[in-house]
């Protein structure tokens, strides 16, 4: 093998292993070897491969990194696999408040609730704890509301690379209908501790306490 091949073979492992999206990035800095850019071809070759390939994976860019993936051809199969496991579903009232601070944000909870026409408490408590979404900080009017917003899990679990991949607002109910024929009711597997994701400028806030 050539040492491109060995390169090749080496991203390819560490996209297998790392069960999360991965910056070219880190793997150059973890190889300790070659650079960034040499990376990414590395990556470009295995995408190709798994796209003319027979298997049953693709390589996916998602929030900026890259990751192996199921192709939509075995996506049924594999849909019927986890289904057997214990999964906690993502109710529509959490998916309705999570399309409003994605489209919102920074999103406060009277601004939620104003939409919504309801309390959108417990689905943002539901949607910390699933980390889809985070508290910004605090909006600097009067009682200082909490400010919400998206998460770099949010952007996995929806396939997306940035948050203007999003479809437009008129064009949210396809998407998740798209989503929901694709891939069944929305469901969440619990989810690894993430890393830290740096703050706003914003006042910050502690997590709201129950009730």
């Amino acid at each position: 093998m050539s040492e491109q091949d060995d390169l090749t073979a080496a991203v390819e492992a560490v996209l297998f292993a790392a069960g999360e999206p991965v910056h070219p990035k880190e793997i150059a800095s973890a190889f300790e070897g070659p650079d960034e850019p040499a990376v990414r071809d590395a990556i470009e070759t295995l995408a190709a491969r798994y796209a003319q390939g027979p298997g049953g994976l693709v390589v996916e860019q998602v929030a900026g990194a890259y990751r192996l993936a199921t192709k939509p051809a075995v996506g049924a199969l594999v849909r019927q696999f986890f289904r057997q496991r214990n999964r906690t579903r993502l109710s529509p009232a959490a998916l309705e408040t999570l399309a409003i601070v994605a489209y919102r944000q920074p999103a406060t909870v009277p601004e939620i609730q104003a939409i919504r026409g309801v309390d959108p408490t417990g689905a943002l408590k539901n949607l910390l704890e699933k980390k889809l979404v985070r508290i910004l900080g605090r909006k600097k009017v009067v009682g200082n509301p909490l400010l919400y917003g998206t998460t770099k899990q949010f952007l996995v679990h929806f396939g997306l690379n940035k948050l203007e991949d999003l479809p437009s607002i008129e064009e949210f109910d396809q998407f998740v209908g798209a989503l929901e024929e694709d891939r069944g009711p929305i469901e969440m597997e619990p989810l690894p501790e993430a890393e830290a994701e740096p703050e706003t400028d914003l006042e910050p806030a502690p997590v709201p306490e129950e009730g």
